[in-house]
């Protein structure tokens, strides 16, 4: 499916000289002179070769289909992460390179996408917000509830966040997978 290379987003798979490759970061940028253009950052799938490429903004991608399958996460073992079909109860195993951007906010029993071409799992796709435990943070200051600074936290799964200065330990906060940011208490 081609598409403007603006419209892309980390997680989608884009089918360019003739390999499959997964954006990991993306940048618009947008000199002082010139055109703006995209600054992808992307891993081959096959061979797990990384590579930064600049597109013009005006240029069209061909961004690869991808079938979704409903799964729940079971486990990892030793870099490998278990799934299992909702529907059929069959389980696959991914690599720590399939998982790589959903690791940091993926629990044990969650339901995730996990995208398919042609009946190869190529990607897990987690859903917009998720809801996690803040285990540990700096103890809150008196008085600065109204303040618009934040304080690093670490959630369940061991990922670090920035919190409001009010949030204590124990607190329950949904967090954008897409951006990392918290969003609210839960």
């Amino acid at each position: 499916m081609m598409m403007n290379v603006t419209s892309v987003k980390v997680g989608n798979i884009l089918e360019w000289e003739g390999g499959l490759w997964r954006i990991i970061k993306l940048q618009h940028v947008t000199p002082g002179k010139g055109v703006a253009c995209m600054q992808l950052e992307m891993r081959n799938i096959e061979n797990g070769i990384k590579t930064n490429k600049r597109f013009n903004s005006s240029e069209k991608v061909d961004r690869v289909v991808l079938s979704q399958s409903k799964m729940q996460y079971l486990y990892e073992d030793g870099g490998q992460y278990h799934f299992m079909n909702m529907e059929n109860y069959e389980q696959i195993t991914l690599g720590e390179d399939m998982v790589e951007s959903a690791m940091a906010y993926m629990l044990p029993e969650m339901e995730v996408d996990v995208e398919f071409y042609e009946d190869r799992p190529l990607n897990v796709k987690l859903p917009q917000t998720v809801i996690l435990e803040v285990v540990e943070c700096d103890a809150s200051i008196k008085g600065q509830t109204a303040t618009s600074s934040y304080k690093p936290g670490k959630l369940e799964t061991g990922t670090s966040i920035m919190v409001p200065p009010y949030l204590e330990s124990g607190t329950k906060v949904r967090v954008n997978t897409e951006t990392g940011e918290y969003m609210e208490r839960a």
